[in-house]
């Protein structure tokens, strides 16, 4: 009975593990995690992923659509678009991540790191994505309103604006295709392939191989940030490049606090599973537009709204900040 008790208290409990890695790196700036050993640089290893994933994802995956549906993709049935497009996510983002991070790190794990995050910390950046979506909204209205006169009083801006505009309507265009059903099965097949999949295939890219690997080079902050620019510019959005870059540098927030992609996973699937609930049961195409139109009238209403949201958004941010340092002591 006493050998019994004697072995219990030397088991090591899992929770006080987690908590003295926590601790580690909060206090000395190292993580457990990063001592992987790996075959090339960590940032050249970095832009192999985001190379690969363009060149992948955006001119492989675009070459074969072409060669399956020829080139006149409209008339393609919409179904047809969707699986194809689900198809490319897995092929070209997902499995090149789990294959990179394996070829380069050999430790799978601790790049595409799985871990099930507390009740608490999903409840916390739940709670921020429901700020920084009309955050983010309201500051399109008034980008869109300033960059809106800046394009009337300079042909440089009017130029670059016409530019914008067109890529926007292509944009807008597929994205509205996509997210049209007709019936149930038809709904959850759009929630399947603009919020499952994506959330689950981008958020290992980016917040799993490529953050990972910033972060063995730079501060984690940085490495989100890094990764936070590239994840807008893989969208190819103009109007919508700051935006994506604050919810991409939230995502990777989220991920190097709570080391695990569930949570950015889960954040990614929710802010596009939003866009679709909300664009089937209010039906207002503004809720897709990535350039919502904006008059003075609105625009002071506007900044107020962005300032206060703001100081909810940084509220928070410093609320999460101390749950993470609190589980260190």
């Amino acid at each position: 009975m006493d050998n019994l008790e004697k072995n219990k208290e030397q088991e090591p409990d899992k929770d006080s593990e987690e908590l003295i890695e926590i601790k580690k790196e909060d206090q000395s700036g190292y993580d457990p995690d990063d001592d992987l050993v790996f075959n090339i640089s960590p940032v050249a290893a970095a832009f192999i992923g985001l190379a690969g994933g363009f060149l992948l994802y955006q001119i492989v995956g675009g070459f074969l659509t072409i060669l399956i549906f020829g080139m006149n993709l409209e008339a393609v049935p919409v179904n047809d678009m969707r699986l194809m497009t689900m198809a490319g996510q897995v092929l070209f983002i997902l499995l090149p991540a789990l294959l990179f991070a394996k070829w380069i790190y050999t430790d799978v794990d601790k790049i595409i790191r799985i871990r099930k995050p507390k009740l608490i910390e999903t409840g916390l950046f739940t709670l921020g994505m429901i700020i920084i979506t009309p955050l983010l909204q309201v500051y399109l209205y008034i980008q869109n309103y300033f960059f809106e006169i800046l394009a009337k009083n300079s042909s440089f801006f009017n130029s670059a604006k016409s530019f914008f505009d067109m890529l926007n309507d292509m944009v807008e265009k597929t994205y509205k295709n996509l997210l049209e059903a007709s019936g149930t099965f038809e709904l959850l097949l759009v929630i399947l392939v603009i919020a499952i999949v994506p959330a689950i295939s981008e958020e290992a890219m980016f917040r799993g191989f490529i953050q990972r690997s910033f972060e063995l080079k730079y501060r984690k902050f940085i490495a989100a940030g890094i990764t936070a620019l590239f994840f807008s510019l893989f969208h190819a959005n103009p109007y919508g490049l700051i935006p994506l870059f604050a919810l991409g540098f939230f995502f990777g927030f989220a991920a190097y606090k709570s080391k695990t992609l569930l949570i950015p996973m889960f954040l990614h699937f929710l802010n596009n599973f939003s866009a679709i609930i909300l664009y089937h049961t209010i039906g207002d195409e503004e809720l897709i537009k990535s350039a919502p139109d904006a008059n003075q009238d609105e625009l002071s209403s506007y900044i107020m709204m962005f300032f206060v949201l703001s100081i909810l958004f940084a509220a928070l941010i410093i609320l999460i900040n101390k749950y993470y340092l609190k589980r260190t002591t």
